[in-house]
């Protein structure tokens, strides 16, 4: 028999079930050894998506798969019509009915629109599945049958189950190259590569950056993958360490996509993407480096030593910021030899300037890595 009622119907999983139906068909195509089987294939293929023939439910486009709590599954706002050119896909299915209604695993539930349009523009309503008649004029109104599946899991509302099933949102934030680290000849190819840039635009000033260390970004163009390594200066911006290098340029975009599950109260972040193998290779020493130094401008002198360890701890210990003096007299504009590079040699860490500190020519020098050095050790300048 059957029985006619009320449901409200949430669909998901297209996406996941055609790469689950598609890697089936690869799998038999692969292991078909003659025309006949892969004909057959191609015809069980068929039957998948698409079908409309209700008659058996094994070959109603309804394969027998089970579904795992376990899966991840992209978030939908609706029964979809397509996916990636393919129609009528099949969708994973929860209906929560209005009464309590006896359905052993595997029945076939079909589902029928409850308002229907004929050719004349008159509205008709009904629960039960049926189609539509020619109208006088010929035509044929609109099918009532929305959707078919098969019965497949018993789920309790009122344990909260239906937050067990793990759909969520594709979230990402953007910004930009902001400059590049040293570029390096890769030994397996020879090409210039950077596997460190310094990224920004993607975090506000505030933004506590120890929530994101750890975190991958896509280069925009090239689609390499980094790992955010540390905060770099005050205004937001960020270390990115590539293990195969990069040959991004600065100013192209930096990506960091991740997933959010709807029924995560604590709304972590999620992501698939995978680190490439380490690429080493051999540092480029730019031509000025090979110059004869050059003597330093007025006002500036190559040593000094470090004041006070200031910024966050990072997971290794250490400070990343330091306060340094003796490298600028009060007349220098500290703000335009942002950027120079300083190394403690005791313990040969480096960092680089980011600004003044204060009025008497004591500047802000970063280390994305920490500082060890206490007050007291010297400090060397290395402008480029």
């Amino acid at each position: 028999g059957h029985t006619t009622v009320m449901a409200t119907v949430t669909f998901w999983g297209a996406k996941e079930l055609l790469q689950h139906l598609a890697e089936n068909e690869s799998t038999n195509s692969i292991s078909a050894n003659s025309e006949k089987s892969e004909q057959t294939a191609k015809k069980t293929q068929q039957s998948y998506v698409g079908s409309s023939s209700l008659g058996d439910v094994n070959l109603a486009g309804l394969p027998r798969i089970g579904f795992s709590f376990d899966d991840d599954f992209l978030q939908q706002d609706q029964l979809l019509e397509s996916v990636d050119g393919h129609d009528n896909p099949l969708h994973w299915a929860l209906l929560e009915f209005q009464i309590p209604v006896y359905c052993p695993m595997e029945s076939l539930i079909i589902g029928s629109r409850l308002d229907i349009t004929d050719a004349t523009g008159t509205s008709s309503t009904g629960g039960d599945a049926t189609t539509s008649t020619p109208s006088s004029s010929g035509s044929v109104t609109s099918c009532r049958l929305a959707f078919a599946g098969r019965l497949m899991e018993s789920v309790d509302l009122e344990q909260g189950q239906a937050n067990q099933i793990k759909t969520y949102t594709v979230k990402e934030r953007r910004g930009v190259i902001a400059r590049l680290g040293d570029p390096h000849k890769r030994s397996d190819d020879s090409r210039v590569v950077r596997y460190e840039v310094f990224g920004a635009d993607l975090f506000k000033k505030e933004t506590n950056m120890k929530v994101f260390v750890g975190m991958r970004v896509e280069t925009e163009n090239t689609g390499d993958v980094g790992e955010i390594k540390s905060s770099y200066g005050t205004e937001g911006q960020f270390r990115v360490a590539f293990p195969a290098g990069t040959e991004a340029r600065e100013g192209e975009g930096l990506i960091m996509r991740f997933k959010r599950f709807v029924h995560d109260d604590e709304k972590k972040m999620y992501q698939d993407l995978q680190l490439a193998d380490a690429r080493p290779g051999t540092r480029i020493e730019s031509e000025k480096k090979k110059n004869k130094k050059q003597p330093l401008p007025k006002g500036i002198k190559p040593h000094g030593e470090v004041v006070s360890l200031k910024g966050d701890v990072l997971e290794n210990g250490k400070h990343n910021m330091a306060i340094i003096s003796g490298f600028f007299s009060m007349e220098v504009n500290i703000r335009e030899r942002a950027g120079a590079k300083v190394r403690i040699p005791s313990t040969k860490e480096e960092g680089t300037v980011v600004g003044p500190f204060g009025k008497a020519g004591k500047c802000k020098v970063s280390f994305p890595d920490g500082i060890s050095a206490g007050p007291g050790t010297k400090a060397d300048l290395h402008l480029s």
